[in-house]
């Protein structure tokens, strides 16, 4: 059954917007989970590990979710490809140039204080504890910020893929606006059997369907990436009809049930063998995979289903969907700061990341949310 766009423009934004908290939040307590992998206590106390491991699986879905809401939002795209690209990467590569080259100049600054280097290391998790403070070696890494981020840019990684499918996107939609329901179903079903591909060139054969030394693109690679989550987002949004909470929940519980159970013991699998490289670590977390599709799945599904009637909810969350890349853009900067702050509380090892995040969420947002509020028109350039 097709919705019409009036319908989905009066209904949508409110329950958007949650799912925009949600995502957001999921992914800052991905990178307060950062501490539990690569920190000293990491090295020292299983528990951290463990939990670790808990968290960094269940929050898997928050990319795909953030795709999910850009197709649902962007697709078709209404405008010629001109406004698109002005609009849409202006929007994004301003503030994402400026935060990049703070992110990296933030090592020569604590030089410049007279911090010791290790301090770099205490604020991002993957730096080196040894880190340059040399203005020479920041000018370098921002010299490489259009073509590749590094451990201070972390969360950037997203920015180049998003930028991607900005490009991508007036083509596609041209597609998707002509296509039928049934078109863009044979579409999602082609992309999800590509989720399984990691698995089978990591068990079975790197060679498969075309792939060799001369050639990376398989059968099956123009169908394969994100797009897929573009599409499933438009296609949920605009061609299935919102479900009754009690169904919702019978159909997302498994789902993310069984989604989260591969992820965690396929990650802890790969995670115990010592000989695992990054890449076959990394394999169950991947973001375009089944089992990540499932969860994201479960999560965009129940979210659908929230109604909220207090205008000052509406209001909060409308506030936080405003605000929200500009919080993605400067909550990296906060993480340490917060998992500091949690040590200082002594916050049990089992609620660490969870508070850890909520106390860098609040920070950020409140620090987004005050310049919007002191200089509007300036935090558009700066935030996004």
């Amino acid at each position: 059954m097709q919705i019409s766009n009036a319908s989905i423009d009066q209904e949508r934004k409110v329950w958007v917007d949650v799912l925009r908290f949600v995502a957001i939040f999921m992914v800052i307590a991905i990178h307060c989970s950062d501490p539990f992998n690569v920190s000293a206590e990491a090295r020292s106390n299983p528990d951290f590990n463990y939990w670790g491991s808990i968290y960094g699986s269940v929050l898997r879905a928050c990319v795909p979710i953030f795709v999910m809401i850009t197709g649902l939002l962007l697709l078709p795209v209404k405008m010629s490809i001109g406004e698109f690209y002005k609009k849409r990467l202006l929007r994004i590569t301003v503030p994402f140039l400026l935060w990049s080259v703070l992110y990296n100049l933030f090592p020569w600054i604590t030089g410049l204080l007279g911090l010791p280097s290790t301090i770099i290391s205490d604020v991002f998790a993957y730096a080196a504890k040894d880190s340059s403070q040399s203005l020479e070696s920041a000018l370098v890494q921002i010299s490489l910020i259009p073509i590749k981020f590094n451990v201070y840019t972390v969360p950037m990684w997203y920015i180049y893929m998003l930028i991607g499918l900005y490009l991508y996107m007036p083509f596609f939609s041209a597609w998707v606006e002509k296509s039928t329901l049934c078109q863009q179903k044979v579409f999602l079903g082609i992309w999800s059997c590509t989720l399984v591909l990691p698995y089978a060139y990591s068990f079975f054969s790197k060679e498969l369907f075309g792939l060799s030394a001369w050639n990376t693109f398989g059968t099956f690679y123009y169908f394969a990436g994100f797009n897929g989550y573009l599409l499933l987002g438009y296609v949920l949004s605009h061609s299935l009809k919102a479900w009754s909470f009690r169904k919702t929940l019978l159909v997302s519980i498994p789902l993310f049930t069984v989604g989260y159970a591969i992820t965690y013991i396929g990650f802890k699998w790969m995670a115990s063998n010592p000989n695992s490289s990054e890449e076959q670590i990394e394999l169950f977390f991947l973001y375009c995979s089944p089992q990540v599709l499932m969860m994201a799945l479960a999560v965009f599904l129940l979210v659908r289903t929230i109604k909220l009637t207090s205008d000052n909810c509406k209001k909060v969350f409308s506030n936080i969907a405003k605000c929200g890349f500009g919080i993605y853009l400067v909550h990296y900067f906060i993480v340490g700061f917060g998992y500091w702050l949690a040590n200082v509380f002594s916050i049990p090892i089992s609620l660490k990341i969870p508070i850890t995040a909520a106390i860098v969420f609040l920070i950020s947002w409140a620090f987004v949310a005050s310049f919007y509020k002191m200089m509007p028109r300036v935090s558009k350039w700066i935030f996004g």
